[in-house]
């Protein structure tokens, strides 16, 4: 497996971002196509668009919600987690300080660095694209939905 870093660290999930949203998009664009050709049949037509384009709405929105929702809490527990193992103290003071963004990018260095970037993100107020940006040596992820 290749070693995970900064500009390869998105991930996809071929059947869903690959087959089905690409299935999707052809069948609203034949739809589309349909409505200024087929004059005959052209409320069916909109129909048929305006169903295959809730189908195709409800399955980016639904999948995303879910998985991120589930993994923003997850990412936040980790970091409490993280927090408690190195300071041996709670961490609701320094997470109210921080967004998410800059919590889930601190996730990505090992413990030396990681120190060193909390702070830099509580006191400069890095953003969380900063953060990755400076991490030096990644620590991989490939549990991410």
């Amino acid at each position: 497996m290749e070693s995970q870093n900064y500009k390869n660290h998105r991930k996809f999930y071929p059947p869903h971002h690959f087959i089905y949203l690409p299935l999707l998009m052809g069948m609203e664009a034949f739809g589309i196509y349909n409505i200024f050709n087929d004059k005959e049949n052209e409320l069916i037509w909109i129909l048929f668009s305006a169903v295959i384009f809730l189908l195709f709405y409800l399955a980016i929105m639904l999948r995303q919600h879910y998985a991120l929702v589930l993994q923003n809490r997850l990412v936040r527990l980790e970091f409490k987690q993280r927090y408690y193992e190195l300071f041996q103290q709670r961490s609701d003071e320094v997470e109210g300080k921080l967004n998410f963004d800059q919590i889930a990018a601190l996730r990505f260095a090992y413990d030396d660095e990681f120190k060193e970037l909390l702070y830099k993100a509580l006191h400069e107020n890095i953003s969380g694209d900063e953060i990755k940006r400076s991490i030096k040596r990644w620590r991989a992820d490939h549990h991410r939905v």
